[in-house]
């Protein structure tokens, strides 16, 4: 991916592209002039907010030309504040690219050489450790973008061939000069939207892959559960055509395809007198997850929309216009868009959640699983117990990942002296909703273990061919439960399967 002061994709983020700086001399004459213009402004003694002043509250402290360089450099120390867990390589791969997008687009002051800093660090894969919280959303990801800034200045640590290093001897080591910081430069780098947009986009990434594989789980209920799968047909979806629920309801469908489980579309109008105790119509959770799944799929797409405009956007403060010889000062660091989106697949996980616990439940209880038994036992003997306390599990789990709900962006809090007093809190909300996937990959996993125990019981050889498909996968790694044994282990190999995406 070539990066100059064009629009980058969405899309390009998750093919692992090879990054490269544009050498184009236009392109690099445009990013130079917009340096120039700046320091021509603070040389005639313009005060410039972060050029020539301090920070923040601290804004009307005025700094010379002379103490520009000095002022840059507090800014990252200062800055270096931040707590917690660690962001995985990936994560800060991702923000250096960003943040190289964002003043790749020529309105922020900042010289090439800088640019070719986060070229350098990405080729050489040296990746900031960068604590993950710390951040409020505004100005911007501070905390977090401190320790790139730092890292480009020689100070602090990095992740180097999977170790962590001392920034200073990594760069000692490949014969890399510690980048001193001109003016506007360090507050460049730090006063942006790069941490919460690049832990939204790995989040969504795995999140996208859990929804492939609860919708193999759904079909798969479809078919162990006898269920009509007259909702399913394309007639029903065209008739309320949001986009998430076609796709949805269409890729269920697919996969219950073959299946002599299902009870075929409008069959139940000529079978209901001939059937005992059969319903016409089957429980909310199945009958209207691809409507359930649908607002997932469709709060996706407007998530990447928006996380795309984001990245591509300059998002930090002041604008610097050369061409037209103006300075902004504005609020564009304020990461309200990321947050209402994180904030949005929060409540979506939380809804996946609610109808996995839901339909698990009904595959598991023998008085509604039409047949499977008391917890799917294949061990009839009353001193065994099938899958009842998995059950329990999934269930515990459920409720982790709905109490992660709450809307971030709803919390914000005052600080620096009351003049970041409302911000974003979009850094927190993409935090949260990355920290719901590894409870929901493990609800999925026991999910699918019950799925398999339940085609034992009811006869693979009356399976969809895509439901065989996952019953060999499962059945590579987890042998089927008959007598009662611990079931972690078995958790742990489906879900080792469900993230390589085997199972979607």
């Amino acid at each position: 991916m070539i990066i100059d002061n064009s629009v980058a994709s969405y899309e390009k983020f998750t093919h692992n592209e090879k990054i490269r700086l544009s050498s184009d001399q236009k392109f690099i004459d445009f990013i130079n002039e917009g340096h120039q213009f700046l320091l021509d402004q603070i040389r005639d003694g313009r005060p410039i907010y972060g050029i020539t002043t301090g920070y923040g509250e601290a804004g009307s402290n005025y700094a010379a030309f002379e103490e520009a360089e000095e002022l840059q450099k507090n800014l990252y120390r200062f800055c270096g504040v931040g707590v917690g867990k660690y962001l995985s390589a990936n994560v800060v791969k991702i923000m250096l690219t960003i943040r190289l997008i964002s003043l790749s687009k020529g309105k922020s002051g900042v010289s090439y050489n800088l640019l070719k800093r986060f070229e350098i660090l990405i080729e050489n894969e040296i990746y900031p450790l960068i604590p993950s919280q710390g951040s409020v959303g505004a100005s911007g990801d501070l905390a977090p973008l401190s320790y790139i800034a730092a890292v480009i200045a020689g100070e602090r640590e990095v992740i180097y061939k999977g170790e962590e290093r001392n920034t200073a001897d990594v760069y000692q080591e490949l014969g890399i000069e510690p980048y001193v910081f001109k003016a506007k430069e360090a507050l460049g780098v730090i006063n942006g939207t790069a941490a919460m947009s690049a832990i939204a986009i790995d989040a969504i990434q795995k999140f996208e892959l859990l929804l492939e594989s609860m919708e193999s789980f759904v079909a798969s209920v479809f078919e162990l559960l006898l269920c009509d799968t007259t909702p399913l047909e394309p007639f029903v979806h065209e008739s309320k055509p949001f986009d998430g629920q076609m796709k949805s309801a269409a890729n269920i469908f697919a996969k219950c395809q073959n299946s002599k489980l299902t009870h075929q579309a409008f069959s139940r109008y000529e079978n209901f007198h001939l059937e005992k105790e059969q319903n016409i119509q089957d429980r909310y959770s199945i009958r209207c997850a691809p409507q359930v799944l649908g607002v997932v799929r469709d709060s996706l797409e407007v998530a990447k929309k928006w996380i795309q405009t984001e990245i591509n956007g300059v998002n930090d403060n002041p604008l610097i216009d050369h061409v037209n010889q103006k300075i902004y000062t504005s609020g564009n660091f304020y990461g309200g868009y990321i947050a209402q989106a994180m904030d949005s697949m929060r409540i979506c996980a939380g809804n996946v959640a609610d109808l996995l616990d839901k339909e698990f439940a009904l595959l598991i209880d023998h008085k509604f699983n039409k047949g499977l038994g008391e917890s799917l036992k294949i061990n009839e003997k009353s001193t065994h117990h099938g899958l009842k306390l998995i059950q329990v599990t999934l269930s515990s789990l459920a409720a982790d990942v709905i109490m992660n709900t709450t809307a971030a962006s709803l919390h914000s809090r005052p600080t620096e002296s009351l003049n970041q007093d409302k911000v974003s809190m979009g850094t927190t909300a993409a935090l949260n909703f990355a920290k719901q996937l590894p409870d929901l990959a493990n609800m999925l996993s026991i999910a699918f273990i019950g799925m398999a125990q339940a085609a034992d019981i009811r006869g693979v050889d009356q399976c969809s061919d895509y439901l065989k498909q996952n019953y060999s996968r499962i059945r590579e790694v987890v042998d089927v439960l008959v007598e009662d044994r611990r079931t972690d282990l078995d958790i742990q190999a489906v879900n080792t399967l469900l993230l390589k995406g085997e199972l979607a």
